[in-house]
């Protein structure tokens, strides 16, 4: 194998972090990385399943995750284990940061669901961000957190603006 193919692994790391902490490790595949938008392939990484009441992320589901370096959210289909689109979940995030097999994204609390038919668009953790410190010690964050969650919300509402990659192993 050549050095420039090594340097081509598509094994990345996704860190989540948040409130300073790391809140979650996962091992990811690359799929794509255009400079701007970082797109990754991950099966559900949770323990067990995790019912929400509007959808449930368990074993076998898989998430195709699309983080941006310039945008302060990321949007990730869930797919089931059968293929089928559960839908959109997007995390309202400072932009991702990129380095090497490691991708890190600070979560800002703030949520969106879009079912896949989108017929429930849901905004969530909107009193988690509001107990959080980051209004209070950094309101240019906090401003563009809540502009990313219109915005996420808008592009649910008008339909066929999220991606929508089939999770293909």
């Amino acid at each position: 194998m050549s050095a420039a193919s090594a340097d081509r692994s598509d094994a990345v790391e996704v860190v989540l972090r948040k409130a300073g902490r790391t809140k979650i490790r996962y091992p990811a595949r690359l799929l794509s990385d255009d400079g701007t938008r970082v797109t990754v392939r991950a099966p559900w990484a949770g323990a067990g399943v995790r019912d929400f009441g509007f959808v449930r992320f368990e074993p076998g589901d898989v998430f195709v995750e699309h983080f941006w370096r310039d945008r302060w959210y990321a949007v990730k289909e869930v797919y089931a284990a059968d293929g089928s689109l559960k839908g959109w979940y997007c995390d309202v995030t400072r932009p991702a940061v990129r380095e090497d097999a490691v991708l890190t994204v600070e979560d800002l609390d703030l949520d969106l669901w879009c079912s896949a038919d989108g017929t429930a668009v849901l905004r969530l953790d909107e009193d988690e961000f509001a107990a959080s410190a980051l209004p209070a010690t950094d309101p240019a964050a906090a401003a563009a957190a809540m502009a990313a969650l219109d915005d996420l919300e808008l592009l649910a509402k008008e339909g066929g603006h999220f991606p929508r990659t089939h999770p293909a192993p």
